[in-house]
């Protein structure tokens, strides 16, 4: 699907004729931290390794204060929404964990309002000028590929085993992060949910698979008002089986709208952490956006 969409775009852009030439960015959203990365600095890639490595074309990194609420924060990923995706110009989107919160929010709380269309050069705050003053509705998105997506929240925030003086962590909480936008509004754009499942430490905790920070059901986009047991196929003891692309769980749970589980963590190989090298489920993400967001 993802080979498709991204030829359907190149054609449409080869039909522009005498139009600006399009750029395409991949924009990289990270999750919660410490508040360490640089917000506005599209070039600081700290938080998830060297910024030599190869991770899509034109590859920036949106940064903004990881211990923060998302709705206070989401304006850092609208301002970079709005310079690299409206205009003649595309994104593809790589989010981790809360990350996934900052893209469904926009998507679904902004992505219908009109946006001006911006010259893909930002200042020191990462706002970018307008180029001729009009505007469009939403951003020009090809898809977004999500690494262990916190959407549905995690049960650690639930019982305060993160830092509760963090106000991110009342957001991840997940019957709060499941009622903050509307999860099936983004704007026909389609979520790869990548689930890592090599979780052990909060076991006890997490229900059904996890890799040790979030569970299957907010990592596979399970939908409802509360999370749910998910494993691999033959696991005992869970809820129901998360299924590949868009089924439903074995146990009738729906995924929500434009989201599909691109990988399932069978062999139980990938945690959620980057640390500091692309690497836990962050890795097969980068893999696929080098593969596909060109």
């Amino acid at each position: 699907m993802k080979k498709l969409l991204g030829m359907a775009v190149a054609a449409a852009t080869l039909l522009a004729g005498t139009e600006a030439a399009a750029t395409n960015y991949t924009l990289w959203i990270h999750g919660r931290n410490g508040g360490s990365t640089q917000a506005g600095n599209y070039n600081d890639f700290s938080y998830w390794g060297p910024s030599s490595t190869a991770a899509g074309v034109n590859k920036k990194a949106v940064n903004w204060n990881g211990t923060q609420r998302i709705g206070g924060q989401n304006y850092r990923i609208r301002d970079a929404l709005d310079c690299f995706c409206t205009g003649n110009n595309w994104c593809y989107i790589a989010a981790h964990s809360a990350g996934n919160l900052q893209i469904g929010y926009a998507l679904s709380l902004y992505g219908g309002t009109a946006r001006y269309k911006k010259n893909a050069v930002p200042n020191s705050s990462g706002v970018c000028g307008n180029t001729d003053g009009t505007t469009q509705v939403g951003w020009n998105i090809k898809w977004v590929d999500v690494a262990s997506g916190a959407g549905g929240g995690s049960e650690l925030a639930d019982v305060g085993e993160w830092a509760v003086s963090e106000p991110l962590v009342t957001d991840l909480v997940t019957t709060n992060a499941r009622a903050l936008y509307n999860h099936n509004t983004t704007r026909n754009v389609w979520f790869y949910m990548f689930a890592g499942a090599s979780g052990t430490v909060y076991s006890g905790i997490l229900p059904g698979q996890d890799d040790e920070a979030v569970s299957y059901h907010s990592t596979g986009g399970v939908s409802g008002s509360s999370g749910s047991s998910q494993c691999n196929p033959g696991d005992w003891f869970c809820g129901g089986t998360l299924n590949t692309g868009t089924a439903a769980c074995s146990d009738g749970r729906a995924k929500w709208s434009y989201h599909t589980v691109q990988l399932r963590d069978d062999g139980e190989s990938y945690n959620h952490y980057a640390n500091g090298n692309w690497g836990g489920i962050v890795a097969p993400v980068r893999a696929d956006v080098v593969n596909y967001a060109y």
